[in-house]
């Protein structure tokens, strides 16, 4: 499989190019792109993973769930163009409850399966519970003000580029606590051997190049995807809000999906939450917030008002996600409890 990987990534950009072109249909040119970025993602994954064997787990954890979002953040901008607000919202929402309960729960599950139990740090699964709490907080007060005081647009306009401020903020200073101040205390030191012996695959030098490549393609394919979800949506009856929160957001974080599954198998469940856990508060604290003001270059501006759904979406999964590992160790029969929620809210999603 190792072999066909690069052919098939090249075979799927170029059928997702011709299609985008040569304007084959939406339904085909969905299909090509949706196809083309699961390799393109899976490269970016596989990049970010070697590149984390030379700079640590911590930082490497970190690379990953940046690069990871990278496609997330591509796909939001060209929405927020097209001024697609609420394709943009739900596609965040979908991308944190994605990462809080299939991300982490298919690699808790597949790990468990392996190994009867997978421990990681305490400290650290104590710090996202409470930096997911934050970010479910920073959603639901002006949500809540917005929608029960009647404040104006150009109120909740300013009120969003505040929050979204104090947001950059907090995730900034997280970056400084995990990875200096407090860097041995949140270190992974139950995995005494992580790597295994394991050489990466490409060198350092190689790596970068590649996940410099995969970051273009996915920018590319990215802005082909997004012209075909108007015409896939209506032609399926799809409302914005399930494609945005699970079409898009499943393709969008296909790369922290192989990443942290392939890390579980490995015994490396610290590194794994690190990724999806971790990938979550970084939508949360930075992307979403960095999308408020990215979208002041633009004609309209997005605000951070999620609707009453979203939010509901995001505080169960943070809940439970928060829930299953704060106590640094995680099952099999866990991972599937993460699955089950993520089922029960798909459904009532699509239902919409």
């Amino acid at each position: 499989m190792k072999k066909l990987f690069f052919p098939l990534l090249v075979i799927t950009f170029a059928l997702s190019a011709v299609s985008h072109y040569s304007q084959w249909g939406a339904a085909v040119e969905f299909g090509f792109a949706g196809l083309a970025i699961l390799f393109a993602a899976g490269l970016l994954g596989k990049a970010t993973e070697s590149v984390a064997h030379y700079a640590g787990q911590r930082l490497g954890g970190l690379l990953n769930a940046t690069f990871g979002n990278a496609a997330e953040l591509i796909i939001s901008i060209f929405l927020i163009k097209e001024g697609l607000f609420e394709i943009v919202k739900a596609s965040l929402t979908g991308a944190i409850i994605g990462n809080l309960l299939l991300v982490l729960g298919v690699s808790a599950f597949a790990g468990g399966l392996k190994y009867k139990e997978q421990k990681f740090n305490v400290h650290l699964a104590g710090q996202n519970a409470s930096l997911m709490l934050l970010g479910v907080i920073a959603l639901f007060i002006p949500a809540i003000f917005v929608k029960t005081e009647h404040i104006s647009e150009d109120n909740t306009m300013t009120m969003s580029i505040i929050v979204a401020g104090f947001l950059i903020v907090a995730y900034f200073g997280w970056l400084v606590y995990s990875m200096y101040t407090h860097k041995s205390l949140l270190e992974d030191h139950v995995d005494t051997k992580a790597d295994h012996g394991e050489e990466p695959e490409w060198s350092k030098g190689m790596s970068i190049l590649l996940l410099v490549v995969a970051t273009v393609l996915v920018a590319f394919i990215s802005e082909w995807l997004v012209h075909t979800l108007d015409t896939f949506s209506s032609r399926f009856g799809l409302s914005d809000l399930f494609v945005g929160a699970f079409v898009v957001a499943i393709v969008g974080n296909a790369a922290e999906h192989s990443a942290a599954v392939l890390l579980a198998l490995k015994n490396k469940m610290g590194a794994a939450v690190e990724i999806a856990i971790g990938s979550s508060l970084q939508i949360a604290l930075f992307v979403a917030p960095a999308l408020v003001f990215i979208s002041l270059l633009f004609e309209d501006q997005m605000n951070l008002i999620f609707s009453t759904i979203e939010i509901a979406a995001i505080g169960v999964a943070a809940f439970i996600a928060s829930s299953i590992s704060r106590d640094g160790s995680t099952t099999w029969y866990e991972g599937k409890l993460l699955l089950i929620v993520y089922a029960i809210l798909g459904v009532s999603f699509y239902f919409v």
